[in-house]
């Protein structure tokens, strides 16, 4: 499995406020950008994998609806967020 509980372990205690921290908005948008990184490599070499090109979409607008609700709430947080991860906007 590409995404071990120890790197998700990971994830969580570099971008979230702990490691417990599992829902916390930042925690969860590096969780949806690791696995979207993930699916984006997969696509490169198999083109016509339709079913994991609807899930990286779902995964994109997830991971957008997130950004946008923390947009609204904390600036500061989102521009962070978006700064650490190197998502463009």
């Amino acid at each position: 499995m590409y995404l071990t509980p120890e790197k998700k372990q990971e994830i969580f205690k570099t971008y979230g406020k702990s490691v417990s921290a599992t829902g916390d908005s930042e925690s969860q948008i590096a969780l949806f950008t690791a696995r979207i990184n993930h699916l984006s490599v997969h696509l490169r070499s198999n083109k016509k994998d339709f079913d994991t090109q609807r899930a990286l979409l779902r995964l994109v607008g997830k991971r957008r609806r997130l950004l946008d609700y923390l947009k609204e709430r904390e600036i500061e947080r989102y521009r962070a967020i978006i700064k650490a991860l190197n998502i463009r906007k």
